[in-house]
């Protein structure tokens, strides 16, 4: 009775969620555009065709603030058609399940599951689970979890995520405008002393490059000395802050999504690229932080067939002297993402009455007008 009525009390919070997604706003919505290149229609990672993303929020109490966050590559089997991928380490102090086999076979056969550190096992049991029922004769899968650690917002020693939220983060798996802020794996996460979340981005390039779209997802959870477009944030509005001790732990998981044929050579290199956005933000890849790139190539052509009549695989790929637009596409989108998880994210109150405050948008704004990095015109 008393988990029927928590989840009765989830089902609540998500619908507020939702009903509310149309009012966020993002960092463009406040003239603040990132680069050059220009975004996707939705400026998400759900601008690569068939991309789809979906959330699990648990709100519960005062003191459950955790989810999931559910990224699919594509819209068929991916165990019978695995996506080429590779993962880069920013650093390493944190938990990512299914590394090593990504790394030796340069490719993935599950969704993309974000959670909360404790919760990566229940997470990975849940996307054996979600394997098996659809292929009846597999006895191998390598499910891929990424965290970051809620635990200052969220009772996280209970690990109050199940296998049930994993598969409905995955049901609801939708293409289009992606939620952002305090919601799915985001829900308790900080990141510059602010609400962080789950944020995204995404940017097209010229034809003359080929055309293809770079789509960015990113889990904020991590520290550093803040900057937006270039102007030192941290210093205008909190100039003591860090004069003594560096607030810079934490973690952010990224997830790079490309329609562009890569190999897994290619999307390691352009998963690299995705730390260069971080870094832009003012994050530093600290000793304490987890920072991980999952790079993915949903290009069609290139979906790897578990089983076939030929030994060969036949691919196209992009050649190495290609790669620079998508580079840029991949730092201007990164940095984005991050900037929205914040700027959509709200002031939440979790665990033991922790407040985490939401960005201070209105000094924000004047601060960026100082420094005349406002588009008045967008």
């Amino acid at each position: 009775m008393i988990r029927i009525t928590l989840r009765l009390v989830l089902v609540f919070f998500m619908s507020i969620s939702i009903d509310s997604y149309a009012q966020q706003k993002r960092a463009r919505d406040y003239g603040i555009e990132i680069g050059v290149l220009k975004t996707g229609q939705n400026n998400a990672i759900t601008d690569i065709e068939g991309v789809r993303v979906g959330h699990t929020t648990l709100i519960i109490g005062d003191s459950i603030r955790t989810g999931v966050t559910a990224i699919l590559p594509h819209p068929g089997n991916i165990f019978d058609f695995k996506v080429p991928a590779a993962v880069y380490i920013g650093n390493g102090y944190g938990k990512l399940a299914g590394y090593s086999q990504v790394k030796e076979l340069g490719n993935i056969e599950t969704p993309v599951i974000l959670t909360n550190t404790l919760s990566v096992p229940v997470a990975s049991d849940a996307l054996i689970t979600y394997t098996l029922n659809q292929n009846e004769n597999v006895y191998s899968v390598n499910p891929i979890v990424g965290e970051t650690n809620d635990g200052w917002l969220n009772e996280i020693r209970g690990r109050h995520v199940t296998q049930e939220d994993v598969l409905k983060a995955i049901q609801n798996a939708k293409e289009g405008p992606v939620e952002e802020g305090n919601v799915g794996a985001g829900t308790g996460t900080i990141c510059f002393g602010y609400k962080g979340g789950i944020g995204t981005a995404s940017r097209v390039l010229p034809k003359a490059d080929g055309g293809y779209t770079i789509g960015i997802l990113v889990q904020t959870n991590f520290g550093g000395v803040f900057e937006i477009n270039g102007v030192p944030i941290d210093k205008e509005l909190n100039p003591s802050k860090h004069k003594g001790l560096y607030d810079v732990d934490g973690s952010c998981m990224m997830v790079v999504i490309t329609d562009a044929p890569l190999n897994s050579r290619n999307l390691e290199r352009l998963a690299k690229r995705a730390m260069m956005g971080l870094a832009k933000t003012g994050g530093i890849a600290s000793n304490g932080s987890g920072d991980y790139v999952i790079a993915l190539s949903a290009a069609k052509e290139n979906l790897i067939p578990n089983s076939g009549d030929s030994m060969f695989n036949t691919k196209k790929e992009l050649r190495n002297d290609a790669m620079s637009p998508l580079f840029l596409a991949t730092i201007e989108a990164t940095e984005e993402a991050i900037l929205n998880s914040l700027f959509a994210a709200e002031t939440m109150v979790g665990r033991d009455g922790h407040e985490i405050k939401s960005l201070p948008i209105d000094e924000i704004i004047r601060t960026m007008k100082k420094y005349n990095k406002i588009v008045t015109d967008h």
